[in-house]
């Protein structure tokens, strides 16, 4: 997958996962980064449970990197929320 594929996915998954999590958007660098991140954790936890990653540029990739990015948040707002106490 090209770099602007990962990007451009990681801003749709990152936008996503935003959504779901915190109900407003991040903006726009840290949806893309915790996006891609997410991309690369949803792939890593889905080939830890014996199925395929992010194969390319379509929604079962998507869902993969929403998944992961939805856990990157999670993880995020944690450590973020603590520091805010």
């Amino acid at each position: 997958m090209s770099i602007l594929a990962w990007i451009v996915l990681g801003l749709i998954a990152g936008f996503i996962a935003s959504m779901l999590v915190s109900r407003s958007g991040g903006g726009l660098v840290l949806d893309l980064v915790l996006g891609i991140v997410g991309a690369v954790v949803g792939g890593f936890l889905f080939n830890q449970f014996g199925s395929a990653g992010v194969t390319g540029f379509n929604l079962y990739s998507l869902l993969v990197a929403t998944i992961g990015a939805v856990v990157v948040l999670l993880i995020y707002h944690m450590i973020a929320g603590r520091r805010a106490l």
